[in-house]
């Protein structure tokens, strides 16, 4: 069962590692905006306010991939921040499109349930 909750932490990391890129770095670009349905405008217009969150989802990759390294002495590490994701999603979900529980949020609880099964 750790081995199984291992990698899904990672792929959770993983996503937002990606989500770092789309939002830092391809914001205004094409597949950025395909991506998030923004029009070029819009892209410009929020550009900073993109770059800001992706920043902060690059800090939820990085306390995953310490989770990971701490080992099973990173139990907490594990567990804080993929509740750190799953409240984000939830609310993401909640306030800017229902395919952020899908694609954040449940990836996340599966992988709190499958820690405190290891």
């Amino acid at each position: 069962m750790a081995t199984a909750a291992n990698i899904v932490l990672a792929i959770v990391a993983l996503l937002h590692l990606w989500f770092l890129i789309l939002e830092m770095f391809l914001w205004t670009r094409p597949s950025g905006r395909r991506a998030f349905g923004l029009s070029a405008e819009f892209a410009e217009q929020s550009k900073a306010l993109a770059a800001n969150q992706g920043l902060y989802n690059g800090f939820l990759a990085a306390g995953l991939v310490w989770g990971l390294c701490l080992g099973s002495a990173g139990l907490g590490v594990k567990v804080f921040f993929l509740g750190c994701v799953l409240i984000a999603g939830i609310f993401g979900g909640l306030t800017a499109s229902r395919k952020i529980l899908w694609i954040q949020a449940l990836p996340a609880a599966i992988g709190l349930v499958l820690v405190h099964l290891s």
